[in-house]
């Protein structure tokens, strides 16, 4: 199973659910990292990705190749990050046949209803939880 984990600004959800999915990762995991940015992008790979690519044909490319995307929910919103996701990127995310796995995040200006407020620790945990029983066969 591909997961393509995709993170921007210093790359700090992204290297905390990498270090998450390194503690249970399974046989089969591949885990990849793409960054808005060169520093989000060291900081997946500091966390232990297996490859990792930074910007937007970066981000492109490898949604379309990946089994589940795992990020902070702004991946998937144009110009969000401060800009540093591009429609494009965006469209990729949103688009791609990939299980998305979106973390929410409070400091994004969407609400996302049903979400109980939780630390972001939580969040990844539940996310890493969710890929440790997916079918082996994921999506």
């Amino acid at each position: 199973m591909k997961i393509l984990v995709i993170d921007g600004q210093g790359g700090g959800v992204g290297s905390q659910c990498i270090a998450q999915l390194r503690m249970v990762r399974q046989e089969n995991w591949e885990i990849w990292a793409v960054g808005s940015n060169t520093a989000a992008t060291a900081a997946m790979l500091k966390a232990g990705a297996d490859a990792a690519a930074t910007g937007e044909n970066a981000a492109i490319f490898n949604a379309q190749r990946a089994d589940v995307i795992l990020g902070p929910v702004g991946i998937a919103f144009a110009n969000s990050m401060m800009g540093e996701i591009s429609p494009a990127m965006a469209a990729a995310v949103s688009s791609s046949r990939a299980k998305k796995l979106l973390i929410p995040m409070t400091r994004c200006h969407v609400q996302i209803m049903g979400t109980t407020p939780a630390p972001l620790a939580a969040y990844i945990a539940e996310a890493v939880e969710l890929l440790k029983s997916m079918p082996q066969n994921c999506p």
